[in-house]
């Protein structure tokens, strides 16, 4: 499953983005470390489409793809070291395939400001550094011994040291280790250290329930800071999305149409992470459950027949595909198995989205 991680400064609203995310009552207040050990939910993925699967396959049930987001407590300056119980608080960030970093864009006298002012760039500075820096240790302990082993003529040390070498030099120059261009075999070595800037980033600018031209300052003073780090960068009002999840359905849909939203905040930020990630999504509908799988464009057949369980991956012989919207179309998978419109796919296959997919595997 998905786990994106939730980090910023203290006092930023990341718990407040949680529970508009997720209603899982995180506890808020205001004070650094309320989060101590990271707070956990799942929800699920918005997916309109399995409604109208569960009619064509008849099915009574339908599981959507779920995500987990972690409330990860506050990063300050030090962490790498340790300040603020950083080593652990870092040890939750490296378990996670995404980050969500909130960034304060809001002004409020009564939350108090670890850094005394808000400045939307330097505070997401302040928490990229400390990773920066984990992540430069990380690399130095690893390199110290993969230069002993090249003297000793260790190929794989001599293949990866001037790699590792480059990541190093682009965190002191203040980029983040993705940024390297480095071969696949490069890439394997280097994701073995776990390091917290490899991973991808949204940058989640929380501003108040009603924005305010500092606040348009604020979010618009981000966007090129996000873009230098590789990453994306969204407005979002953790205050208003909490508001709104507190409201009755009928409620909650009159105040979002008179607020002008058309979607939720959960479903930007899923749809942001999924972009972010390169997620498809495809869907198994033959037999008894109807559900839908994300996984990354291009994941070859058989690997995909792993997410729905490992027995079809190893034992993979075929896969059954047909696009969503052609399925519709015909109205049932007997209907285009009738009309020669399933294609019978093999281990070369890369899934696409919308595929709805039977796999056929022995054990």
């Amino acid at each position: 499953m998905l786990q994106v991680g939730i980090v910023g400064l203290p006092n930023v609203g990341k718990s407040t983005v949680f529970n508009a995310l997720s209603h899982g009552g995180a506890k808020v207040s205001n004070y650094p470390f309320c989060t101590v050990e990271p707070n956990r939910a799942v929800v699920a993925v918005p997916e309109p489409r399995l409604e109208v699967l569960k009619r064509v396959f008849q099915q009574q049930d339908a599981y959507p793809a779920g995500i987990q987001f972690v409330d990860i407590a506050g990063l300050v300056r030090g962490a790498s070291k340790g300040e603020g119980l950083g080593n652990q608080f870092l040890a939750h960030v490296r378990e996670v395939d995404a980050l969500l970093h909130v960034v304060r864009c809001f002004e409020d006298e009564n939350i108090a400001h670890v850094e005394s002012s808000v400045d939307p760039v330097r505070d997401a500075g302040v928490v990229d550094l400390e990773l920066a820096l984990a992540d430069l240790t990380t690399l130095g302990k690893r390199m110290d011994k993969l230069a002993i082993a090249a003297k000793a003529h260790d190929r794989q040390a001599v293949h990866d040291l001037p790699a590792f070498e480059c990541v190093r030099q682009a965190l002191d120059a203040g980029r983040w280790a993705r940024s390297v261009e480095l071969t696949a075999e490069q890439a394997v070595s280097l994701a073995d250290l776990h390091l917290l800037t490899l991973k991808p980033v949204i940058y989640l600018a929380n501003v108040g329930e009603h924005q305010s031209d500092q606040a348009s300052a604020w979010t618009s003073s981000l966007e090129p800071y996000a873009t230098a780090q590789g990453a994306a960068s969204m407005t979002f009002s953790a205050h208003l999305e909490s508001e709104l999840g507190d409201l009755p359905d009928d409620e909650r849909d009159e105040y979002a149409s008179a607020l002008g939203l058309t979607e939720s905040g959960l479903q930007r930020v899923i749809q942001a992470c999924y972009r972010l990630l390169g997620l498809v999504t495809f869907f198994t509908g033959v037999g008894k459950e109807l559900r839908a799988w994300p996984v990354s464009a291009g994941t070859p057949a058989p690997v995909a027949a792993g997410k729905v369980h490992t027995d079809m991956e190893k034992g993979f012989i075929r896969a059954e595909v047909i696009g969503y919207d052609q399925l519709i179309a015909v109205g049932s998978w007997e209907e285009a198995h009738k009309h020669g419109h399933i294609r019978i796919e093999g281990k070369d296959y890369h899934i696409a989205e919308g595929d709805v997919v039977h796999f056929r595997f022995h054990i």
